[in-house]
C-alpha cells in the first residue's frame, strides 16, 4: 500500500497544506498565524488536522501568553526551541529556556508566556481524539499575565469571549 502525498498551496501568507497525506514542508515557508494577544504559530496541519496529535511551533513576545491556562484529558508535550518563557503549571511559575522539555501528563493545568529580551519559539504536540476534553479554570497566577478564563469553563468560546477573534495570516517571522 503507497500512501499519498499530500498537496501543498502557495498563500500570500505562505504554504498551506491542503490534503491529507505525507508531506515534506519547510517551516519558514509555511503559513502562519499573528494574535497581537497571543503570538505567532504554524499552520502545519491540513484544515481537518490530523488524526491522531496536534503539533505546531508558537512564537511569543515577552508578556504574551499562548492561550487561556487549561489542562487536556489526553498529554501534551512542549520543546522550547529558542528564547525564554514562563510555564504557569499547576499552580506554579517555572522559567525555560532553549531546549527545555515539558510534559503534561492529562489533566495538568498549564499555559506558556513569553519572557526574556525577545521571542521564544516553542515546539507544541498533543494527542487528539474523540475523547479529547479541555477544561479552563479561572486562575489567579494565570490572570495575573492576562491568561485566565473569566470562569471556570469546559467551553473555549466561554474561555476566549475577551480575546480578539482575529487571527491574521503572516509570513514567517521565526527561525530568526
Amino acid at each position: 500500500m503507497t500512501a499519498p502525498e499530500a498537496s501543498i498551496e502557495q498563500t500570500d501568507a505562505g504554504a498551506v497544506v491542503a490534503s491529507p497525506g505525507w508531506f515534506v514542508l519547510n517551516v519558514a515557508d509555511a503559513s502562519w498565524e499573528r494574535s497581537e494577544r497571543a503570538g505567532e504559530w504554524t499552520n502545519l496541519e491540513p484544515e481537518a488536522g490530523f488524526e491522531q496529535y496536534g503539533i505546531g511551533i508558537h512564537v511569543l513576545q515577552p508578556g504574551q501568553p499562548n492561550g487561556c491556562y487549561h489542562s487536556e484529558s489526553l498529554q501534551e508535550d512542549f520543546l522550547v526551541l529558542s528564547g525564554e518563557c514562563i510555564l504557569l503549571i499547576e499552580d506554579e511559575e517555572r522559567r525555560l529556556r532553549a531546549w527545555d522539555f515539558v510534559h503534561c501528563a492529562p489533566g495538568t493545568n498549564h499555559i506558556f508566556v513569553g519572557a526574556g529580551d525577545g521571542p521564544c519559539a516553542i515546539l507544541m504536540v498533543g494527542a487528539r481524539g474523540e475523547e479529547r476534553g479541555l477544561h479552563y479554570p479561572r486562575n489567579d497566577l494565570a490572570a495575573k499575565y492576562g491568561a485566565s478564563a473569566p470562569e471556570d469553563t469546559t467551553s473555549g468560546q466561554e474561555a476566549y469571549r475577551e480575546w480578539p477573534r482575529e487571527h491574521t495570516p503572516v509570513r514567517a517571522t521565526w527561525p530568526l
